[in-house]
């Protein structure tokens, strides 16, 4: 399959929120400890969402969602694409359509991965200079 395949949409009526829970309360290493109230919660409030959907079925197979003060400044979060629509550019694209294609591509974005450098690389994103703070949640 190629990026052809695929819808890239901005909906949130779209969204399919069970697979969206699906995908962040069993395979995300980055927020399992989320209730699935937490998710949608986090969803309505998101300043926007792109869901990456199969042309052919219309399955929701990828998503990402952003926070925003709407003016300067953005924060990436829950971006996934399914095992098995991955390694065909989609992950490139579903970035490209969140912070460059989308109202607010001239903003300061700032996002935390674990695994995924490279890709956010490709977009300008850098590790923080001397000017970032960040103030780890608290634990207990």
């Amino acid at each position: 399959m190629s990026v052809v395949d695929y819808d890239f949409d901005d909906d949130p009526a779209r969204l399919d929120l069970d697979a969206v829970w699906r995908f962040l309360s069993t395979e995300a290493y980055w927020g399992r400890w989320r209730s699935r109230a937490d998710v949608e919660a986090q969803v309505r409030a998101a300043w926007r969402v792109v869901g990456v959907y199969a042309a052919a079925t219309g399955e929701q197979v990828g998503f990402a969602r952003a926070v925003s003060d709407g003016v300067a400044f953005a924060y990436l979060a829950d971006v996934y694409l399914l095992p098995g629509h991955r390694g065909a550019g989609l992950g490139q694209r579903l970035v490209r359509a969140m912070v460059e294609d989308g109202p607010g591509a001239h903003f300061r974005w700032t996002l935390f991965t674990e695994d995924a450098h490279e890709l956010y690389r490709r977009f300008g994103f850098t590790e923080p200079d001397r000017t970032a703070m960040v103030r780890p949640a608290a634990t207990g």
